[in-house]
């Protein structure tokens, strides 16, 4: 079996480079190791949590208890299957969707912009640029202690931006229908996708992605640019100068400080439009958002 690590420093796997360390840390490479791990973490009654691309996460400055796995190797894997693909729940987005493209397989472009994991991807019901995860997953194989179930999208009480997916149910598997497609066409798209997100989104900074969820007829951006939040910052953490739903970590920023400032930048836009944001960006560890 996998031996995990102690005190495992985390904020170098997320994308804002920030939080404290895991309990116990383990990168699972197999369906086997995975269920070892659980094993592991049952025997000692320890809490699991899962950790992807950490791209839409804050870990908690004081760290994480119990046991944070990776999913890599196998779980990882991205495999052609008749007209669609069978994936690993550690399988990055981005790679999917180029490998579709490679395959002449459509239908998944929309994942090139999204930084995360495909079990993350599952967890979060993820949608961009009009495509939706939902549209295209054919099932998901769900990893806990007591074993392995198949589940299809009807089956995981998709919501926007959510599931009803447990901490405890761990995504290790997918498969996706698409569409045959002439593989220039499909990369074209991916092309011009990528072109839009760097038009509109920051790149080479240190954040999580968006900030928060778009509330109902609104946009979280618009909001929050019409309410001035370019001028707040804490310690270093600052809304982006290109995109006001992103925070940005400029330099040794803290969890506590990015959760300070999306307070406060969630307080502006309550005052002076009447909504109530809510955060895009998941938790991990004892840290709470102040409402």
């Amino acid at each position: 079996m996998v031996e995990p690590q102690a005190d495992y420093p985390l904020a170098r796997l997320t994308t804002v480079r920030a939080g404290g360390a895991a309990e116990h840390f383990a990168r699972a490479g197999s369906g086997r190791e995975l269920r070892g791990l659980l094993e592991w973490a049952r025997e000692r009654d320890l809490d699991v949590h899962v950790l992807g691309s950490g791209s839409n996460l804050l870990v908690a400055d004081a760290g994480v208890r119990g046991l944070v796995i990776k999913l890599e190797r196998d779980l990882a894997r991205i495999e052609p299957d008749g007209a669609g693909l069978c994936v690993g729940g550690g399988a990055r987005l981005p790679a999917v969707a180029a490998r579709a493209a490679a395959l002449g397989l459509a239908g998944i472009e929309f994942g090139v912009n999204i930084p995360g994991t495909v079990g993350g991807a599952v967890r979060m019901n993820a949608n961009a640029y009009d495509g939706a995860l939902a549209d295209v997953l054919d099932w998901v194989e769900i990893v806990t202690v007591e074993g392995v179930t198949r589940r299809r999208p009807g089956e995981l009480g998709f919501a926007y931006r959510s599931s009803a997916l447990a901490a405890s149910e761990i995504v290790a598997r997918a498969r996706f229908t698409l569409a045959p497609a002439a593989p220039e066409a499909v990369r074209a798209t991916l092309a011009a996708l990528r072109e839009r997100r760097h038009e509109a989104q920051p790149k080479g900074i240190k954040t999580f992605g968006s900030t928060f969820k778009n509330p109902p007829g609104h946009s979280a951006w618009e909001l929050l640019l019409a309410a001035g939040v370019s001028d707040l910052a804490v310690g270093d953490a600052r809304f982006s100068p290109q995109h006001a739903n992103f925070v940005e970590n400029a330099g040794g920023a803290t969890t506590s400080e990015i959760i300070e400032l999306m307070a406060a930048a969630r307080e502006r836009v309550r005052v002076r439009f009447g909504i109530s944001l809510e955060p895009e960006v998941a938790l991990l560890g004892e840290v709470r958002f102040p409402w």
